[in-house]
């Protein structure tokens, strides 16, 4: 298995395990209730994206009987993907308990680069599978 998919997957564990303990603060104390926005993306783009993006660049190619058209722009989305979500997440969560409008625009920024990193997975995965072998 390619370091990049070991990545991947590994990350999306940890985000899980993040998102829960996030979920369960939340429901202890209802001044935590303002991270529902970061406990759903980890859920989604940290736990379920990042899984898909591991499972999807080992399997997928393989079912398809092709190889994977770049192991370089996997390896540059998962670091794209990881830094979009932790930085995104990271200045929101300022942003919401600091009521600064200069952290939500950085989140917005970290958020465009995870939508980048999203491209990437579109192109290398449509680029694998359906180009030219």
């Amino acid at each position: 298995m390619d370091r990049f998919v070991k990545r991947f997957i590994f990350m999306s564990i940890t985000y899980l395990l993040a998102a829960s303990i996030i979920g369960v603060m939340m429901l202890g104390n209802p001044k935590y209730l303002g991270l529902k926005f970061v406990h759903s993306h980890l859920m989604l783009l940290g736990w379920v994206s990042m899984m898909i993006y591991g499972v999807g660049y080992h399997i997928l190619p393989r079912f398809a009987g092709k190889a994977l058209k770049s192991k370089t722009l996997a390896e540059t989305q998962f670091w794209l993907a990881n830094g979009g979500l932790i930085g995104m997440l990271g200045f929101y969560t300022a942003a919401y308990y600091t009521g600064t409008g200069a952290y939500m625009r950085v989140s917005a920024l970290f958020g465009a680069i995870e939508v980048a990193s999203i491209a990437l997975f579109v192109y290398n995965m449509m680029t694998s599978l359906y180009g030219k072998s």
